[in-house]
């Protein structure tokens, strides 16, 4: 479902667009939180300027639009994973 628009979400859930619509809302809502942020997103140790690579780095062209982003650029992690005893449940799962 990623990228797609709220129509087609719907209609692959069978929900209404409102009800795809608050939910995702509410989903945003909780991962921009400080507490699910501060929890669950860890952020490089060293500064970003250092753990970008260098090719990006170097490059009018890509520094401007990368310089402030945070991601696999300068090795954020948010680990996901579905609890031990659903692993099963989730194994050769889209």
């Amino acid at each position: 479902v990623t990228g797609l628009p709220i129509r087609h979400v719907g209609e692959h859930f069978q929900r209404s667009n409102d009800t795809i619509s608050r939910y995702f809302h509410k989903m945003v809502t909780i991962f921009a939180s400080e507490p699910f942020y501060l929890k669950h997103i860890s952020l490089p140790f060293a500064s970003s300027t250092t753990t970008v690579h260098p090719k990006i780095m170097q490059s009018h062209r890509f520094w401007l639009y990368f310089k402030d982003a945070i991601g696999a650029i300068d090795g954020s992690h948010i680990p996901a994973s579905p609890p031990l005893h659903d692993h099963a449940a989730y194994c050769n799962q889209k």
